[in-house]
């Protein structure tokens, strides 16, 4: 059985962290090398980090299958501008491949609309093609490009994609 829950306690927190550490290190390392994963989950995805982000309003959930921890979101909403951003949406390995991203994807459309918002946004590296392609064939467009310096020589060069809600 699938379950989604906000973070909102100190194991919660802990937990995105591991999830974090454990997922980036089996699919990142062969996009933008094991030192830039390192160094962004030491500045992204560490317990400070994730607490600071949750201080400033973003909202985290785990993903759960049956009793198993599979998976974390982290999503900014932005009502001025009707939109929702998908910060994070990570899932294991082992998992990938059976509709858990759909069922996340699903969980935002749902959070959105009780929100009032209208669209959600993202970025997404621009060698990440696999995942750029799951984006595409469920109604993303991408919309632009940023390049976005983010200290000791890492940049994230990433495409934004955008998904318009009904």
């Amino acid at each position: 059985m699938r379950s989604i829950k906000q973070v909102t306690e100190q194991r919660d927190i802990q937990a995105v962290a591991e999830l974090a550490n454990e997922i980036w290190n089996e699919y990142f390392v062969d996009i933008i090398g094991q030192a830039q994963v390192d160094y962004m989950l030491g500045h992204y995805q560490s317990v400070s980090a994730i607490t600071s982000q949750l201080e400033s309003g973003q909202e985290y959930y785990l993903l759960k299958l049956d009793t198993r921890l599979v998976g974390y979101l982290s999503l900014i909403s932005d009502s001025p501008r009707d939109k929702m951003m998908i910060s994070k949406i990570y899932i294991k390995q082992i998992i990938r491949g059976e509709g858990i991203g759909l069922y996340l994807l699903d969980f935002v459309k749902d959070l959105c609309k009780r929100k009032g918002l209208h669209s959600i946004w993202l970025t997404v590296n621009r060698n990440n093609q696999s995942t750029i392609d799951w984006y595409l064939r469920r109604g993303f467009k991408v919309t632009g490009e940023t390049r976005k310096d983010i200290g000791e020589g890492y940049f994230m060069d990433d495409f934004i994609m955008e998904m318009a809600l009904g």
